[in-house]
């Protein structure tokens, strides 16, 4: 539009007379336009023209870098750390230019500018950069390489794990300012243990201390933890902890708001949901936040100046990943313990396996109380057995021991009653039928099982045992573990029908109770926590987690025990825990002393004589029973490897759950179980993902599935 002072017909400004003076000074440069696709002919960055990308193909044979001529356009943005699409898979002979074309799109990470490549041919250019804002750290890379390594992984696979999606509105807004480092916290509740306060205050002056922390039963694990984190900002370093999941992250979140005030951590769960996950991530990463409290994927956590990392609970199932190449998050924050030279603290009401082998090696300080202390916090713990429940007339009627009545009428005038029961699906493993040791198999000591009902075989390496005897007793029969009991509630709710009944489970799990008197039935790791803790608690079927046909087995139920019995009030106020399981057991024992680092003890030196994990090291190859056999033949193992297997694997029913890994419906798989003595973990993860990378490149090759450390080995 022209104003009413110009002359019509003239131009304002020379406005036409000065755009045709452009476009034909423009056509007479003949400068190339920029084309983001290939670049052609476009200009290189003038410093650094090459940028060193990883792509992101997980498969084995292309786990490298790839280099990327960097257009002038990009060399801002294009920074190493940042994402990035890049064209790949097109062949040498499409060359146009001086530039490589075709190939499709992928996500890329800039890992490195560099002057010149060492590839001989043409370089295709970057296609764009999808963001400047830098993700990827070279801590972050050189801890996401180590973890790969440990699990016979693609550096590419273990980034997916450690970097989340992008969200480009989360991106778009600015981190708050940085908080200045908090006063160093008050012991509290750590005075209870004996190096509890030494623990605090090196943390606080800078120090690195490594712990395994065995908590006391109670309410005050979550503020404890809050006092590490605080103790570990103080110093002005960051600090990381990871929990099993969500509802246990978020009592660490109301300890840690109510300790510090808002501001000065950041929750990363999946509960957070894309956005707002992605944008607490970002804090973390630029700085705005020193201190991160999350589930698994917190693990790899970008904290700056890390000075503490914590896992809690690191027994829970929940740690370990399900997706390639499965990495556990204690072993990944030993990792970051070790490149980051931070402090590190692995805590839990019970004691795992393997960290009573971080002590036994001494990589580890002990960190517990007295056992005055564990007296005055824990509750009374009684035993049924199965003698007890043979001349019980209430639990041949109602599969409920006399003392297990007895003890919820009591705890119902005071308070609510937890009542643990087993979740189905539990398989029965074989015992003796006298003395209840577990039948093993003498070659490799796997478990032996009988799926015909008639002939036993070892779920290992699949030898038969016809002539199979008791090493304890010496007992020629056998017996299969109880599974739980289905009408728990319904007993319950008919017995007292004027106290509420309330359940939490897998389709609905309650994260609090009233301090009312009521029942709460739970299966294991759904127990709610009830205000003031629960009167009493009866643990249901234990025959049913200790029968089941795994190494852990013994383990896992006491730490399951455990943690229900810690929501009891302690003793002198009153709290019972009724455990049914035959009481000369060994975790049956464990629980009663309250002595979880016992148990873990005995149970390393057993493993540690019969060459079992954590002291050995073992991988798991499973898939069609043609594809493990020519994997493990044709894998230049380690000299010292020991194989057990191949065995079949159960086949899934149509319609039953499945777990991530299980053989796909109306398929029969395979395992083996390759075994190394200690140290000799690495060589065998080197030989697997060599072997794996070899079948992956040519293609037409059934795949196999390598895990490393399985958690569940039978």
């Amino acid at each position: 539009m022209s104003s009413d002072n110009e002359r019509p017909g003239e131009p304002a400004d020379g406005g036409p007379e000065q755009l045709a003076l452009i476009r034909e000074t423009v056509r007479k440069a003949k400068v190339p336009k920029a084309k983001p696709r290939t670049w052609r002919g476009a200009a290189l960055a003038r410093e650094l023209p090459v940028a060193r990308v990883l792509v992101n193909k997980g498969v084995l044979h292309l786990d490298q870098y790839f280099d990327y001529a960097v257009p002038e356009e990009l060399d801002a943005d294009a920074q190493p750390g940042v994402r990035v699409r890049v064209r790949f898979g097109a062949g040498g002979h499409r060359v146009r230019e001086g530039r490589r074309e075709g190939g499709g799109l992928i996500d890329g990470f800039i890992v490195e500018r560099r002057a010149d490549t060492d590839y001989g041919g043409a370089l295709a250019a970057l296609a764009y950069v999808v963001s400047p804002e830098p993700v990827l750290s070279p801590g972050m890379l050189g801890l996401a390489r180590a973890v790969a390594d440990r699990y016979a992984g693609s550096l590419a696979d273990v980034l997916q794990l450690a970097v989340p999606p992008r969200n480009g509105r989360a991106e778009s807004k600015p981190s708050p300012e940085p908080l200045p480092p908090p006063a160093a916290p008050a012991a509290g509740t750590w005075e209870r243990y004996g190096r509890g306060p030494a623990f605090l205050e090196a943390l606080a002056g800078g120090g690195n201390p490594r712990a395994v922390w065995t908590a006391l039963p109670g309410p005050h694990w979550p503020d404890e933890l809050a006092r590490a984190v605080a103790a570990a900002l103080a110093s002005g370093r960051g600090a990381l902890v990871v929990v099993p999941d969500g509802r246990r992250a978020a009592r660490v979140d109301a300890a840690l708001t109510a300790l510090l005030g808002e501001g000065r951590h950041a929750v990363l769960t999946a509960e957070s949901g894309p956005e707002k996950r992605y944008r607490q991530w970002l804090a973390v990463r630029r700085g705005s936040v020193r201190a991160v409290v999350g589930t698994r994927a917190a693990m790899f956590a970008p904290v700056r100046d890390l000075g503490l990392v914590a896992v809690w609970d690191d027994g829970d199932s929940s740690h370990s990943d399900e997706n390639a190449p499965f990495p556990h998050v204690r072993e990944v924050l030993e990792l970051r313990a070790a490149h980051d030279r931070c402090a590190f603290l692995l805590g839990g009401l019970g004691c795992t396996v393997e960290a009573a082998q971080l002590v036994a090696s001494g990589w580890a300080l002990p960190l517990g109380a007295a056992r005055e202390q564990v007296r005055a916090a824990a509750p009374l713990i009684r035993t049924v057995g199965d003698e007890e429940l043979a001349r019980d007339e209430a639990a041949r009627a109602a599969r409920l021991p006399s003392l297990a009545w007895a003890t919820v009428r009591e705890g119902l005038k005071s308070g609510p009653v937890l009542v643990q029961v087993p979740r189905r699906g539990y398989a029965p493993r074989l015992a003796c039928g006298r003395c209840r040791t577990p039948a093993r198999c003498r070659h490799c000591s796997g478990p032996l099982e009988a799926p015909d009902e008639r002939e036993l075989n070892c779920r290992w390496c699949g030898r038969g045992a016809p002539d199979w005897s008791c090493v304890a007793c010496g007992g020629t029969r056998l017996r299969a573990s109880v599974v739980g009991a289905r009408r728990t509630a319904e007993e319950l709710g008919r017995a007292f029908p004027a106290v509420p009944v309330r359940t939490s489970g897998r389709d609905h799990v309650l994260d609090t109770v009233p301090g009312r008197p009521a029942l709460v039935v739970s299966t294991p790791g759904a127990e709610p926590v009830a205000d003031g803790g629960y009167a009493a608690a009866l643990l249901l079927d234990g025959w049913a987690m200790l029968g089941r046909p795994d190494l852990r087995a013994g383990e896992d139920a006491l730490r399951r025990w455990i943690d229900a019995a810690s929501l009891v009030r302690g003793q002198a106020d009153g709290g019972t825990v009724v455990v049914v399981a035959e009481p000369t057991l060994r975790p049956v024992q464990a629980l009663v002393r309250w002595d979880p680092v016992g148990h873990a003890q005995r149970e390393l030196a057993e493993r540690a004589e019969l060459g079992f994990p954590p002291v050995s090291r073992m991988a798991a190859v499973t898939g069609p029973a043609d594809a493990v056999g020519s994997f493990v033949a044709t894998a230049e193992l380690p000299g010292d490897v020991e194989v057990l297997g191949p065995v079949p694997l159960p086949v899934a029913a149509p319609g039953s759950p499945r777990r991530p890994g299980d053989p796909p419906l109306g398929e029969s798989w395979a395992r083996t179980l390759l075994r190394v003595p200690p140290g000799r973990g690495a060589a065998l993860a080197a030989a697997l993902k060599a072997a794996q990378a070899t079948r992956t490149a040519r293609g037409g090759a059934v795949q196999v599935r390598i895990r490393v450390d399985p958690p569940d080995i039978g």
